[in-house]
């Protein structure tokens, strides 16, 4: 068979798909779940997997705890050895522990159990899974609520709580309402039968058998609290009605112990003595546990009040035993020391956290500081140098304009110039030739009258010279092809109204037009009249130079 098996094992197993390894792992681990301890053994002495041995070592130790414990324990170690060897086994470890402390609770080894489910914590808190860390947040509170630390177990079920509230677990929250309930049991009955009634209206709609049996019976025990007996007695006898041969024995025990306490109230002894024996035998594996020494209590009260003084002693006697055996008071110091250990623990972690925090934050604030003088010096230097680069591009394009600007006035000077110039001369012209019009009246002899005749040809020949053509000439060398696109778009216009427009697009007045041109001011207002409405100027507020200058190829 071991042969078999490391064949499988060795040869076999490692050429399989990941998918398939992993279902016959699952499978292995039903199957052996299934076995009795020397299979289970067995199986753990043929394998090498690491994660195969922690599970088989966990289930051995179970199996073993209440027939062998010493092999239990060993059991346990050899388990926790196989998880310390890699660190990759965390979830391994802190599931480990987790186990431990269970078995150890349900011996009442609530010291120890506290101790593993702590380190089961830490571990779960560190790799970031809240689902198993609320898990064992949960049997903490419980522990601390078994060992009297109510304040302790309030704040684990509240921690609960609001996880499960946010997960909307309708099983989960019904629980710890559950739990709640029972540390406000012995202090405050309203308070307990609050989160009781809480729960039960959550149950309502699971309709959970066994968290009915667990909600009746502790609804059964506030109301004997609150010496309400009748009350007490109906949600007792709801308990009852649940309970079936599927119901746990643990949970079969704690209701006949608490009704058994509710009927040693009422005094009625005869049920107290054969619910607390019903009880006391579901518990026979655990002779010396919490739980047997209070029912032993109650059957020696039982038995003492009947005067059955036989029976009174061996209960109580049974109970000294337990007491004794299971030391209290040395137990309770424990968990007050794993108590302090743990706060001291927690308040260092949290105190330097949170220097690390602030040292953090001067870190961050400091880098942020820099980077923000570095980013605004950058910014400052660009913007200084875009303002210079602006400047010098506006001083640049200034000096430009004003270049342009006397270059144009200088052309245009040198135009007007030259058009004053030739109406002086066509002025002079024409005096002279009235002049010598006038002599040639005057003159007797033909020669004289006909060398006047040959000036005055010669004369009328320059005077008919078109000067306004060079003047336009000369005009477009300035102002490009103005002349253009006032054709393009006034083609009607005549050559007097072209030079009129010449003379308006310098910007000359009418008193400079009828200086240059030899017009009267009355003639030059009219022609200008005439002009507008040829280019359709019917609005008085646009101006003729304005709109002339529109036409301007520069």
């Amino acid at each position: 068979m071991a042969l078999i098996f490391n064949t499988f094992e060795n040869f076999i197993l490692p050429k399989m798909p990941r998918k398939l390894k992993i279902i016959l792992y699952f499978f292995s681990l039903y199957s052996f779940a299934q076995s009795t301890p020397e299979v289970l053994i067995d199986s753990l002495n043929l394998t090498n997997d690491r994660h195969l041995k922690i599970e088989l070592s966990k289930k051995i130790a179970l199996a073993l705890k209440d027939t062998d414990w010493d092999r239990a324990v060993k059991y346990l170690e050899l388990a926790e050895k196989e998880a310390l060897k890699t660190s990759s086994t965390q979830q391994d470890l802190a599931s480990l522990y987790s186990t431990v402390a269970s078995i150890y609770s349900s011996k009442d080894a609530f010291d120890i159990a506290l101790d593993y489910y702590l380190k089961a914590l830490e571990i779960y808190k560190g790799l970031g899974n809240k689902k198993e860390a609320m898990r064992v947040e949960n049997n903490l509170a419980i522990i601390y609520a078994q060992n009297k630390n109510k304040e302790k177990a309030l704040e684990y079920f509240l921690h609960v709580y609001n996880y499960q509230k946010s997960n909307k677990d309708a099983i989960q929250l019904v629980k710890i309402l559950n739990n709640i309930g029972t540390i406000y049991l012995e202090k405050n009955t309203d308070s307990s039968l609050y989160y009781y009634k809480k729960a039960n209206e959550i149950n309502q709609n699971l309709n959970d058998n066994t968290l009915n049996v667990y909600i009746y019976t502790n609804l059964g025990r506030t109301y004997t609290l609150k010496n309400e007996s009748s009350k007490a007695n109906a949600f007792f006898k709801k308990a009852f009605s649940k309970i079936d041969t599927t119901t746990k024995p643990s949970l079969k025990s704690f209701v006949f112990y608490s009704y058994a306490q509710y009927n040693l109230q009422e005094k009625k002894y005869d049920s107290v003595i054969t619910y607390a024996t019903k009880a006391l035998h579901l518990h026979k594996n655990f002779p010396y546990s919490f739980t047997t020494q209070k029912l032993s209590k109650i059957l020696y009260r039982a038995y003492d009040s009947i005067q059955d003084y036989k029976n009174a002693v061996k209960y109580f006697q049974k109970y000294n035993t337990i007491s004794d055996s299971i030391n209290i008071e040395e137990k309770a110091v424990n968990i007050e020391r794993i108590k302090l250990e743990e706060e001291y623990k927690v308040r260092t972690e949290i105190r330097a956290l949170n220097e690390e925090k602030q040292h953090f934050k001067y870190y961050i604030a400091g880098l942020i500081l820099v980077v923000g003088i570095l980013v605004t010096f950058i910014l400052m230097v660009k913007y200084r140098n875009k303002n210079i680069k602006n400047l010098l591009e506006q001083e640049k394009l200034k000096v430009k304009q004003i270049e342009l600007s006397e270059s144009l006035k200088t052309k245009n000077k040198v135009l007007i110039g030259k058009a004053m110039t030739e109406m002086h001369r066509t002025d002079s012209i024409n005096e002279i030739l009235n002049d010598l019009k006038a002599i040639k009246r005057k003159a007797v002899k033909k020669e004289t009258q006909q060398a006047i005749d040959f000036i005055l040809k010669r004369l009328q020949r320059d005077l008919n010279t078109d000067i306004w053509k060079e003047f336009e000439l000369s005009f477009e060398q300035v102002h490009e092809s103005f002349f253009n696109k006032l054709r393009e778009n006034h083609p009607d216009l005549t050559p007097k109204d072209r030079r009129l427009c010449a003379l308006l697009y310098l910007d000359l007045t009418t008193k400079e037009i009828s200086q240059i041109t030899g017009q009267s001011f009355k003639s030059v207002e009219n022609a200008r009249t005439r002009l507008r409405k040829k280019l359709e100027l019917t609005n008085e507020k646009v101006n003729i130079s304005t709109y002339l200058n529109s036409f301007s190829g520069n």
